[in-house]
């Protein structure tokens, strides 16, 4: 095991995936996925532990709190990060693939998708197979990024949680696995929020609508004593602005 030869692209881009699946506190040696790439690349676990602490100094999330990550590290990075910045929909997808090829394994099984349902060939298949594998990429993001938790009631069992969209998928293309269009909901709190009956203000505060002040008993109990708090912001991928404020034109049910 040569630790002193240079990363190669592919690497990066792997090793980048697992940066974006793995909660910034948990970015150490003893890390289980962390060891996991390093026996698939042929590195140390300190090596691809460090790699991950390399891209932690790009994070802008990370910089506002004085996070810094390490302070140096290659171009490279860099232009890494930049891609998937640039063009999340493609680069997560080309990195579950290198991913798999590194595992030697079907991409499905890597990505641990559900495929049964799916036509057995062809164009809509290949379709379907990229949703579905990007989907379950910003769920893992956008859990990690949360640190599994709902950033509105704190409720941390991850079958309860949702990796909710600000912009629905449908509408957005382009921002359809950008990190900063997301948000870790419990399942009532995300359908509240697809049918607008709930938002995010600018400030990170919880908005209801006026339809919950006049609604049964049980609801309001559920959603009244969240209205106006902070939520729990992520340790990344802070929510875009954009994406906050078109929910907020576009999508709140403020009547």
């Amino acid at each position: 095991m040569n630790q002193n030869r240079i990363w190669t692209k592919d690497e990066l881009i792997i090793a980048f995936n697992l940066y974006c699946k793995t909660p910034f506190t948990k970015i150490n040696a003893s890390n289980k996925g962390v060891a996991e790439l390093a026996v698939e690349i042929g590195r140390s676990p300190s090596a691809v532990a460090l790699k991950l602490a390399n891209f932690a100094r790009l994070d802008p999330a990370l910089q506002k709190r004085n996070i810094s990550g390490m302070s140096h590290g290659s171009k490279m990075e860099t232009d890494i990060w930049q891609e998937f910045n640039n063009n999340w929909e493609e680069l997560a997808y080309q990195s579950e693939q290198i991913l798999a090829k590194y595992k030697e394994e079907p991409l499905e099984k890597s990505t641990g998708i559900y495929i049964s349902d799916l036509p057995k060939e062809g164009k809509e298949r290949e379709t379907l197979v990229k949703t579905r594998v990007n989907q379950s990429f910003f769920r893992q993001m956008i859990l990690a990024s949360y640190v599994g938790s709902c950033c509105i009631t704190g409720i941390a069992i991850p079958e309860l949680l949702v990796a909710s969209h600000i912009v629905p998928w449908a509408i957005d293309e382009k921002n359809r696995v950008n990190p900063c269009n997301g948000l870790c909901l419990n399942a009532l709190h995300d359908k509240a929020f697809d049918a607008g009956l709930m938002t995010i203000t600018p400030d990170f505060r919880v908005k209801l609508s006026r339809r919950i002040a006049v609604a049964d008993a049980a609801t309001q109990q559920l959603l009244m004593p969240f209205e106006g708090h902070s939520i729990r912001l992520p340790q990344r991928f802070t929510p875009g602005r954009e994406f906050i404020e078109y929910h907020n034109r576009r999508l709140f049910l403020d009547r």
